[in-house]
C-alpha cells in the first residue's frame, strides 16, 4: 500500500463507478463473485479502492 491511505468505498459509490444497479452488486455478493469487502461493525459494508481496482483487472483477463 502507497504512502496514501487506501480509499473505503460505500456501496453507492461502488455500483455508481462500474454502473450496474444496487440490486445485481448484492446479488454478487451473493454468490460471491464480487469484490472484496469489509463489514464493519455498524453493518455497513466497505470495499476499498486496491481491492475494487483488482477485481476489475480479473474481469479484463477473463474476457
Amino acid at each position: 500500500m502507497s504512502a496514501t491511505r487506501d480509499e473505503m468505498l460505500t456501496i453507492p459509490q461502488v455500483v455508481k463507478e462500474i454502473g450496474v444497479p444496487r440490486a445485481t452488486f448484492y446479488r454478487w455478493r451473493q454468490l460471491k463473485k464480487g469484490p472484496k469487502a469489509i463489514k464493519l461493525p455498524n453493518g455497513a459494508v466497505r470495499i476499498r479502492r486496491s481491492d475494487l481496482e483488482r477485481w476489475i483487472e480479473t474481469l479484463e483477463e477473463a474476457a
